[in-house]
């Protein structure tokens, strides 16, 4: 027997990684974005969560390529509809287009179980951040955006999304063509406490 805990790696690496994350305005991303086994890590890395019952409250859609001006098209179509002016219908269209990959995030919790949904929904938020950090750990700068078209039901239904799911985010993925900024952080000891 000993007395070593059965998990113990330290990664001096990751929390360096971690505490170098920043997010990069969508507009100033450009290409490379991830190749397909790069998003297929990133989307395998933002499904390692806690997730209580084992439940997997959340699934992706990925746009990339022309599917991101197809869903530019049905950005406008819906402004169209809701007679919104033209230059907002045309920065719609060309929404999708600012980064070369963005993952939808889809909150699908479940009522009616012994899981809370509020559990559930931070499982989903939880996705969103490990996507945002394998992204920045793959060499790519990353987005999480909630927007009007993340609430909009007619978006929500071209997107497939079924009754109850909802948008956790919208996760760009890109690289950054201008330098990321620091913004200011919190100041550590307003807002920790000791019980």
């Amino acid at each position: 027997m000993t007395d070593k805990p059965l998990f113990n790696h330290p990664a001096p690496a990751a929390l360096d990684l971690l505490l170098s994350r920043r997010s990069g305005s969508a507009k100033a991303m450009g290409n490379p974005g991830p190749s397909r086994q790069q998003l297929a890590d990133i989307l395998k890395a933002g499904a390692r969560v806690p997730d209580h019952g084992k439940l997997f409250p959340w699934r992706f859609v990925v746009f990339e390529g022309d599917a991101r001006g197809r869903f530019g098209d049905v950005l406008a179509q819906v402004l169209e509809a809701e007679d919104e002016r033209s230059k907002q219908i045309e920065d719609e269209r060309n929404r999708f287009l600012r980064a070369p990959a963005v993952i939808a995030v889809v909150s699908s919790a479940r009522e009616s179980i012994k899981i809370p949904v509020w559990e559930q929904e931070l499982s989903a938020g939880a996705v969103c951040q490990n996507i945002l950090i394998a992204a920045h750990a793959s060499g790519f700068v990353g987005n999480w955006l909630t927007e009007w078209y993340a609430y909009h039901p007619k978006v929500k239904e071209k997107i497939g999304l079924k009754p109850g799911e909802r948008i956790a985010g919208f996760i760009y993925i890109g690289t950054a063509t201008v330098e990321l900024e620091e913004r200011p952080r919190p100041e550590m000891d307003k807002i920790v406490s000791y019980f």
